[in-house]
């Protein structure tokens, strides 16, 4: 996967670098959405859960053309996102 890391519109820090963002897409059990708001869908934006190497779960807004990503937003993962990774991974685990 290619990133476009020009211009980021959001602050990297030392707990949120470029390195964790692009693991955390690399994670086989990412969560990946399609948002089912006009606001969003206009503009062709998507929604990545996934986990960093050492289990940073990192929540991502970006945009793809299928070529290249471009990430828009991303933090650290809130309570209920890390229990919706959780239990999507625990259902792809149980199938």
């Amino acid at each position: 996967m290619d990133f476009d890391w020009n211009n980021p519109p959001f602050n990297l820090n030392r707990s949120l670098n470029i390195q964790a963002i692009e693991e955390s897409f690399e994670d086989p059990f990412a969560v990946r959405l399609l948002p089912d708001s006009p606001r969003f869908s206009v503009q062709a934006r998507y929604f990545n859960l996934g986990m960093t190497n050492d289990g940073t779960g990192i929540f991502s807004v970006y945009r793809t053309n299928g070529k290249q990503v471009k990430i828009i937003y991303a933090r650290p993962f809130e309570q209920e996102e890390q229990f919706f990774y959780q239990r999507k991974l625990n259902q792809t685990l149980a199938s």
